[in-house]
């Protein structure tokens, strides 16, 4: 284990301090267990819908001329330089 110090708004700290308290835990180990639980949700793969693509096309632009613009860049930027 290693040891890690961290400072708390007054406010957090006495949160921590009474459901230390309640539970009948230290301060530490509540701290060490919210963090153990925080951590392993990030760690889990999500599982992917298409619902988390929605922002797929959100940037379309008018291409003009120079459709499709992704095999055309050369002459897009170009003309962009020119303007």
């Amino acid at each position: 284990m290693k040891r890690a110090q961290i400072q708390l708004e007054e406010e957090t700290f006495e949160a921590l301090r009474q459901r230390a308290f309640q539970e009948k835990k230290s301060i530490a180990g509540l701290i060490r267990e919210l963090i153990d639980k925080e951590m392993s949700r990030e760690i889990q793969p999500k599982s992917l819908s298409l619902k988390d693509f929605r922002f797929i096309g959100a940037g379309k632009s008018l291409q003009g001329h120079l459709e499709p613009v992704s095999e055309k860049h050369d002459q897009a930027l170009e003309e962009a330089f020119r303007q």
